[in-house]
């Protein structure tokens, strides 16, 4: 075995992706057609009048409602 080889159990470091400026003056909510605010630290995108956060998985937005995570009151 090398020792400089990650094993494919381990897990690998998650780097914060930024998104496009441009990318998101483009994107809304799917439900109220609003914009949306963008949180770099737990990687969302958030639609407050829908109160949902749609998840960024490996830099791509995941703009489906039934993958949104509802937002707490």
């Amino acid at each position: 075995m090398i020792p400089d080889t990650p094993q494919p159990d381990t897990p690998q470091p998650v780097e914060a992706t930024r998104i496009d400026p441009k990318l998101l003056e483009l994107l809304v909510c799917p439900l109220t057609k609003e914009t949306l605010e963008y949180d770099a630290a737990r990687q969302e995108l958030i639609s407050r009048r829908a109160k949902l956060a749609y998840p960024i998985r490996d830099g791509i937005p995941i703009m489906l409602p039934e993958e949104a995570r509802p937002l707490g009151d």
